[in-house]
């Protein structure tokens, strides 16, 4: 008996619409039945954004609940605080926050907008937040700090 030929694979079908990969293996939105109540992540959040700023947190530990943009803009945020406290000689300091309010509302499904005001010893600080249900968690998509 003669060997036979080895046959070849099918090719895979490629994907003509760059819009068909991102379905596939971009992030996908998770509606607000199926995530966590946002508000401790809201409270948490806030106080790490602050103890990020005064320089007695690493951002790093507040990266799984941040996209990207929100990250970097933190981050550089946090280097001018560092520069700041630096020139002027200021060691950083951990301080006590406390939440003073916590205001959220839902404009769509799978998205929240909040408003917390946090009091610290020196200043009472308001932090917008919006977060949106991505691959089955909340994550920071927008953060201001006034």
């Amino acid at each position: 008996m003669s060997p036979s030929p080895a046959r070849r694979p099918a090719p895979l079908p490629r994907a003509s619409d760059p819009a068909d990969l991102q379905a596939y293996f971009g992030h996908q939105h998770t509606p607000s039945a199926e995530l966590s109540d946002p508000e401790p992540l809201l409270r948490n959040l806030t106080r790490g954004v602050l103890e990020v700023l005064a320089g007695t947190r690493e951002i790093e530990q507040l990266a799984r609940w941040m996209t990207e943009d929100v990250y970097r803009a933190l981050m550089t945020r946090a280097s001018l605080a560092t520069r700041a406290r630096s020139a002027r000689r200021i060691p950083a300091t951990r301080t006590q926050h406390t939440i003073v309010s916590l205001r959220q509302m839902s404009p769509a499904d799978g998205v929240v907008e909040a408003v917390v005001i946090a009091r610290g010893p020196a200043r009472t600080r308001a932090v917008a937040i919006r977060l949106e249900g991505i691959d089955g968690r909340w994550r920071a998509t927008s953060l201001a700090l006034l």
